[in-house]
């Protein structure tokens, strides 16, 4: 008895189903529209950068990294595999160097090709003591 009545429950949803018209976009085919607030990848300005790290410590998914060369020469990493666009780093960013748009990051099929490097570069002496 419970087959014919998962049947006779079934039935008319694969038959709405069948006929619905798809609620999927049609992106490759048509332009795709986000909502305001999207949150996708993540540009830096590098001009504003001091090399702070603030952005890095604060990353919940560990997708920044800060590499120091020395008491000038830094250079800030970004995975986007890593990365939960929670927008953390650009709340943490009191110069407002790091922001997230509404971009979608290349499709590729190496890994290597997504990392990017944000910033890299020798921070001026008059700036060197205002970055921690």
């Amino acid at each position: 008895m419970t087959k014919i009545h998962s049947w006779i429950y079934l039935f008319p949803k694969i038959w709405e189903t069948l006929f619905e018209t798809p609620i999927t976009g049609r992106y490759p085919f048509e332009p795709l529209h986000l909502p305001t607030g999207f949150r996708g990848k993540v540009v830096m300005q590098a001009e504003l950068c001091v090399g702070g790290g603030l952005c890095v410590r604060d990353c919940p998914s560990f997708a920044l990294k800060i590499d120091r060369f020395g008491k000038q020469q830094f250079r800030i990493t970004y995975d986007p595999l890593c990365c939960a666009y929670c927008g953390q780093c650009e709340i943490s960013c009191h110069r407002g160097a790091i922001q997230l748009t509404n971009e979608f990051h290349p499709a590729t099929s190496h890994y290597q090709n997504l990392l990017k490097i944000l910033v890299e570069r020798n921070l001026p002496e008059n700036q060197e003591n205002s970055s921690s």
